[in-house]
């Protein structure tokens, strides 16, 4: 069932013009922005043009981009970027009210982080169809993204109350010993386009609570996106008469991002995106030993044992491989299966696949939409051939669809070696490739042999299986789950992977303290100077 867009013919010619006509298109009162249909963006603060600067004065001397809405290629709205001078003043400003932010006592903090949940939550809906028409995921989808942002909100307001190191048993009498946590002054917030509010969400809210301040540069391709949650947060540090510099926004290209992570003012860089620019960002950050936080690529497995439930496995394949149009890091693109249930997996999972919905992202009843960009159309049918040369069956899919925007097909691929060399590439769409295995041993070697480690899952009722999979001989992922998917992460639980995947940790349990300094500090409160391992200078 496709249900087609509502964009008319007229509209889908002029994203085929020449450039200059469609920048002349652009220009006119073409732009979504100024539909009745799309009011709603007002109540976010956009309009035509947008400031893409904001230290607490908004700004943006920059590059005018436009922003284009993926389900049919129309123009959204404009932004204009950040400068390099309005970046080094962003920074300063930045600097300046860390100065402020770090006398205020970590529960105040927590505070300021509640406010900013409920002023997210007062504009869930807008900012979730925002997201879904930039970005190109399902309306349901881009509120799911908001709520995650408020739900780390909440968890960083009780963080704020708890955080804190030991007072550890000291060997000399009259000593104590006691571990000091402070803030790293700014963190760099690099995020990509797939989760253009949650990922900076994750970082902000606990970030704050340690006393840090923040500066972010979202996708240049959702800029519309960085542009309306930092109104949102603003609005809440004005009111509390907070300077705005303690959440600054840059939007900008390569040039904003490469100078964050050369900055020695930038305390903790963290960077969200592929592999490929992540080690770039690594070794410039590493270049001047500064601290960062990788959150990379994913080639994510699932593994499905003759014993699993088939009625859990085959909606969690589907919604792990096809959910946000394959454009999840802990998408799902290698389904295992052992031989006793492969052909029954396949062809259950084939048949759900012609039955997902198709449509306009904010369509309600649409369960999957568009690909964000058409370089992502290119780089699918470029992974298609590929995978057909290697030895692969299209079992479903592998075409661009005929209509409006930056549709294709989900596909399934079965018949490849385990180690062709398409399976072991991370393309960032709605591509599986099944893998038929034999055993155990072989099933854990798999999902391990790839370069990156951040999601995996076994389907099994064998309780032995599922210890032998958490343990040192099973998955070398970073999420190691079991008879759930790859994707759909808890904000309780560290998220993050392994290996190319960068080691970084985001959201719960103790990523708070890739965020702090730790000190380790000894406190003489006798009249004595013992020396510790019991050396005598006298």
């Amino acid at each position: 069932r496709v249900s087609r867009p509502r964009a008319s013919v007229v509209h889908h010619a002029a994203t085929k013009l020449s450039p200059s006509v469609r920048a002349a298109a652009v220009n006119m009162s073409t732009l979504l922005v100024n539909r009745p249909q799309y009011s709603w963006l007002r109540e976010l603060g956009l309009g035509e043009d947008n400031d893409g600067v904001y230290n607490g004065c908004w700004g943006g001397q920059g590059q005018v981009v436009t922003s284009y809405c993926p389900a049919n290629n129309e123009p959204i709205a404009r932004v204009r970027q950040a400068t390099m001078a309005e970046y080094e003043e962003t920074v300063q400003k930045a600097q300046d009210a860390w100065k402020v932010w770090a006398d205020v006592p970590a529960p105040k903090r927590g505070e300021i982080v509640r406010q900013i949940g409920d002023a997210l939550r007062g504009k869930i809906k807008a900012l979730g169809s925002l997201v879904s028409l930039e970005m190109g995921k399902i309306y349901v989808e881009g509120v799911g993204e908001v709520q995650e942002y408020v739900d780390v909100c909440d968890y960083a307001v009780g963080l704020s109350r708890m955080i804190g190191g030991p007072i550890l048993p000291s060997e000399r009498p009259g000593h104590a010993l006691i571990e000091q946590w402070n803030p790293v002054g700014l963190v760099g917030i690099i995020t990509a386009f797939n989760f253009p509010v949650a990922v900076y969400g994750w970082n902000n809210a606990i970030a704050l609570i340690c006393g840090n301040v923040c500066l972010w540069k979202g996708a240049p391709t959702t800029p519309l996106t960085s542009v309306a949650v930092t109104r949102i947060v603003a609005e809440v540090l004005e009111r509390n008469h907070l300077p705005g510099a303690i959440c600054s926004m840059t939007c900008g290209g390569a040039d904003i991002g490469t100078a964050m992570a050369k900055d020695e003012r930038v305390g903790l860089l963290s960077f969200t995106g592929s592999t490929q620019v992540g080690k770039q960002v690594a070794m410039m950050v590493q270049e001047r030993f500064g601290r960062q936080l990788l959150e990379l690529g994913g080639n994510n497995a699932i593994i499905v044992f003759e014993d699993a439930d088939l009625n859990l496995v085959v909606p969690s394949a589907v919604f792990a491989s096809v959910g946000t149009a394959g454009q999840r890091c802990t998408t799902t693109r290698r389904l295992m299966l052992h031989e006793s249930v492969h052909d029954d997996v396949v062809e259950r999972i084939a048949k759900a696949y012609k039955q997902i919905r198709i449509g306009d992202p904010w369509d309600p009843n649409t369960l999957y939409g568009p690909l964000h960009t058409k370089q992502a159309v290119q780089q699918y049918l470029a992974a298609i051939d590929q995978a057909k040369q290697q030895g692969g069956t299209l079992v479903c899919g592998g075409k661009v669809m005929d209509r409006p925007g930056n549709y294709v097909e989900p596909t399934i691929i079965t018949g490849l070696p385990h180690d062709a060399p398409i399976v072991h590439t991370e393309t960032f769409v709605p591509i599986l490739y099944v893998l038929k295995f034999k055993t155990e041993d072989e099933a854990f070697a798999w999902n391990n042999e790839v370069k990156q480690g951040l999601s995996s899952s076994i389907f099994t009722k064998d309780m032995g299986r599922v210890f032998r999979w958490l343990g040192p001989k099973g998955s070398d992922c970073g999420i190691v789950n079991v008879n759930i998917p790859t994707s759909g992460a808890e904000i309780g639980g560290a998220f993050g992977g392994e290996k190319h995947t960068g080691g970084g940790r985001e959201s719960g349990s103790d990523s708070w303290k890739q965020y702090m300094r730790r000190s380790t500090c000894t406190i003489n409160y006798s009249k004595d100077l013992p020396l510790a391992q019991g050396i005598k200078f006298e």
